[in-house]
């Protein structure tokens, strides 16, 4: 009795707790702050597998996902406990998570019907040249007026369609009224809220948003477009604000506190960056890399191939934000890719150790369009390229190539994002996982032509969740007044290249980028009988027929010798 009042006079007080759960692409989070400072006071991760079934397909098991989600909160219990912290005085979570990435699941048994289809997955690029194929003058923005999007693989809708088409476990729990559809966030609190005993199935504005299903203006679910992709809107999640008690734990050591906060990862990162003005930008380095520039309470759409998009709605009376959106989807993947497929680094703080040991890309160029290009070519049909090598190339050249390629993508956005507001940003904000890599801090700096500002804290994701639950009507322990605003400590990184320099390397990777496109089709060349002949495509045809005329004249001369 004596050691358990002991132990509680110890602990320490510092007033409200709040934790985000941050589901990403190749790992989870759980983080803990404190509501009044913003201070990150213990965090667990643990990476996630990702499987490649077929060339171009990426997929996630969603229970793995659950169970790295309970075990990151475990984990952060146990070391809050240990640093005499009480997490009785967590008084809400917020989620935010990889957007896009598609699950079907039985809400009967509780069970996942496939395995999640993550965003980055290509298989359906024959569904999107169909649908592109349907619209008036073939047009890739026919939806665009209600979505802010692009009919592209990158979304949950033609995912969901590949599902409904391709897996029999899914159509069937469709046509037998069983199947849910979700994204991670929406999984996560079905999930944690009960699952298939009375748990929620809702998602927020910002990730309704991402599924080419949600209408931006009137902020709900579009009958048009479920009917566009042949969808039924009952198997559809309920449409939430970012900010609001969606529902309670329903078991662990957190049971029984309410999930308040709900935010797509990108659109998390601005709310954590505290870019609540209009014009004010962020850069997030993650797998992929995405700029998002708050527009205010008008959804602007782009001329130059950026996304509209919502950026959050605090609170369920509180007006919708939107954003332009720049998406790349290869940024931390190159690292990975380099590590894991190449084997020319062993982790990625070797990578800037390889890069930083040459300084310079010696001319090679690095386009990683591994899955297309996303903004602003919205060019389906790019891949992978490294050119301008010479026999004087090493991989270290290819490693610093690597990095200045996310830098490059970096400039493509923000260049149309000037082009779109009309005011070009002065400065550079930015998070995510790659800006502890210093070298590409600077690199990024040198290639924008302005500086590069990295908060210290660079958890800004899970901390802009956090500050959504926080806030929340009935949780209200988070303050987002402009003046109770903690003050963000940072680092910037200045140009130190001369921009003439910087002009030409980005021409040079420009001309690279157009190397890199129209390099796979889906749709094969017919010859009128709806079947496919080499020989419809006139260069081919020549080809083989002057392979084999000079393997002929190469046996006949052979049988001479």
């Amino acid at each position: 009795m004596n050691d358990t009042m002991a132990a509680s006079s110890h602990r320490i007080m510092l007033g409200p707790l709040v934790a985000a759960i941050d589901q990403g692409t190749s790992s989870t989070r759980f983080l803990v702050f404190n509501a009044k400072t913003a201070e990150l006071l213990s965090h667990h991760q643990v990476e996630i597998k990702q499987s490649f079934p077929k060339e171009g397909w990426v997929e996630e098991d969603p229970k793995e996902i659950l169970q790295s989600v309970f075990e990151c909160m475990e984990r952060t219990c146990e070391k809050l406990t240990q640093l005499n912290i009480d997490i009785s005085n967590i008084k809400a979570i917020g989620v935010t998570n990889q957007r896009e990435t598609t699950l079907v699941w039985d809400k009967e048994t509780g069970e996942p019907l496939y395995n999640a289809i993550v965003w980055l997955d290509l298989r359906t690029q024959s569904t999107v040249e169909r649908l592109i194929n349907k619209t008036p003058g073939r047009n890739k923005n026919h939806l665009k007026h209600k979505t802010g999007l692009p009919i592209s693989t990158y979304f949950s809708a033609v995912k969901l369609r590949w599902l409904m088409d391709n897996v029999d476990e899914v159509h069937e729990a469709v046509v037998s009224h069983r199947a849910m559809f979700g994204t991670v966030d929406s999984w996560l609190i079905w999930c944690l809220t009960g699952g298939k005993s009375g748990g929620v199935h809702c998602t927020d504005v910002t990730n309704a948003s991402r599924t080419m299903l949600f209408n931006i203006h009137t902020l709900e679910w579009d009958p048009e477009l479920c009917k566009y992709f042949g969808i039924p809107m009952e198997i559809l999640p309920r449409v939430r604000s970012s900010s609001e008690i969606y529902g309670l734990m329903k078991s662990g050591a957190l049971s029984g506190i309410p999930i308040s906060g709900c935010l797509g990862d990108q659109s998390a990162a601005l709310v954590g960056q505290m870019c609540f003005q209009d014009g004010q930008a962020k850069n997030t380095y993650g797998t992929g890399c995405f700029l998002l520039r708050n527009t205010g309470a008008k959804p602007v759409m782009s001329d130059h191939g950026l996304l509209t998009t919502v950026a959050y709605k605090l609170g369920r009376d509180k007006p919708a934000c939107y954003a332009l959106e720049g998406s790349v989807a290869i940024a931390g993947a190159v690292v990975r890719w380099l590590q894991d497929n190449l084997g020319i680094i062993g982790s990625s703080e070797e990578l800037e150790k390889l890069a930083a040991s040459v300084g310079t890309s010696y001319g090679c160029y690095f386009v990683p369009a591994f899955s297309g290009l996303y903004a602003p070519y919205w060019e389906p049909s790019a891949r992978g390229i490294i050119c301008g090598l010479t026999q004087f190339t090493n991989k270290s050249h290819v490693a610093f190539a690597a990095l200045e390629a996310v830098c490059f993508q970096t400039r493509e956005i923000l260049d149309a994002m000037n082009q779109d507001s009309g005011i070009p940003l002065t400065q550079l904000q930015v998070d995510g996982g790659m800006t502890s890599n210093r070298l590409l801090m600077q690199l990024q700096a040198d290639i924008l032509c302005i500086p590069v500002v990295k908060p210290s804290m660079p958890e800004t994701t899970a901390l802009g969740a956090a500050m959504a639950a926080g806030a929340a009507e009935g949780v209200s322990v988070w303050s987002l007044s402009p003046e109770d605003l903690s003050e963000v400590t940072s680092e910037k990184f200045e140009p130190q290249i001369n921009p003439e320099e910087s002009e030409f390397r980005y021409a040079r990777w420009k001309k690279a980028v157009q190397k890199s496109m129209n390099w796979e089709t889906t749709e094969p060349v017919g010859n009128g009988n709806g079947e496919s002949s080499i020989f419809s495509s006139v260069p081919l045809g020549f080809y083989i027929m002057g392979s084999m005329l000079m393997l002929i004249g190469a046996n006949y001369l052979a049988g001479r010798d």
